[in-house]
Parts: structure tokens; sequence; C-alpha cells
């Protein structure tokens, strides 16, 4: 049923939850796991000095963020491919599930509700309504 399925990932405790259930179904269906990290360096644009300071701090987060999922999957013995890629997250991460033939994003969510959910945005919210594949949505525990 399932042969590749994303697991974007912003390194937050909201999304350990999610890439467990990526890994978990992964190994139920003998699938791939490719963990994506997105710099969302638009943030970052009106900024006058130091955008590459950041920009640069970021993608090693990244890097970091998608080694935990190897980590996670291995563990598993789940197959896993990584990348860290600039842009808007939604976007990338629509963009990025198309161009490797995903078969299910799996997400978390940080459960955000009412104003904040307003004001801040739902990256994993676009993604539903947006994805042309199955989107599971993993919340957060509530103590995270």
């Amino acid at each position: 049923m399932y042969d590749r399925i994303l697991v974007p990932t912003d390194g937050s405790h909201a999304t350990e939850r999610a890439v467990e259930n990526a890994v978990d179904l992964a190994k139920q269906y003998g699938a791939t796991i490719h963990a994506l990290y997105v710099v969302d360096s638009g943030t970052y644009a009106s900024l006058e000095a130091g955008t590459d300071i950041v920009v640069e701090s970021l993608e090693t987060e990244g890097k970091e963020a998608v080694e935990h999922v190897v980590q996670t999957a291995e563990r598993a013995g789940v197959e896993t491919t990584t990348s860290v890629e600039s842009g808007s997250a939604y976007e990338t991460i629509l963009d990025y599930a198309k161009a490797n033939d995903c078969d299910l994003i799996v997400m978390g969510t940080h459960g955000r509700s009412g104003l904040d959910r307003y004001l801040l945005g739902s990256v994993t919210e676009k993604v539903v309504r947006r994805s042309d594949v199955p989107v599971l949505t993993v919340r957060a525990d509530e103590e995270e």
C-alpha cells in the first residue's frame, strides 16, 4: 500500500510522535522513509544583515533533525533518505512529495487553535488541504 512515506520534520517534540508513526507504518509495509526539513528562508529575507548566518544555522538544525529520523528508522530496520531544502514550508513539502512519488505524508501538529492558529498559520493544515496524497496528522502529547 505504501512504498515511500514522507515525514517533514522541524526537529521539535511535536514531530516525534509523527516520526514514530511513520516508522511503524514503513516497517509494516516495507516502505522507505523520506525525512525532509525545510528551511523557510523567506521568513528571514527581510533581515538586513546576518541572513546567511541564520540560514546556515537552520540548515545545521535541519541536518540534525533528519538524522534523528534516520536513527529512529534504523532501529526499526527501515530504509531512509533525507533532504534539507529551502523554500516555503508547505509548498516545498508538496513539491517534494510529488517529485519523489510519495504515497503518504505523515506530519505532526502542535494542536494550536483559535487566534494562535490564525496568526501563526499551519503548515500541516495547508499540506492537508492541498496534497494529492493522503496525509496522516499526529498530534503531539499534551505535556510536550
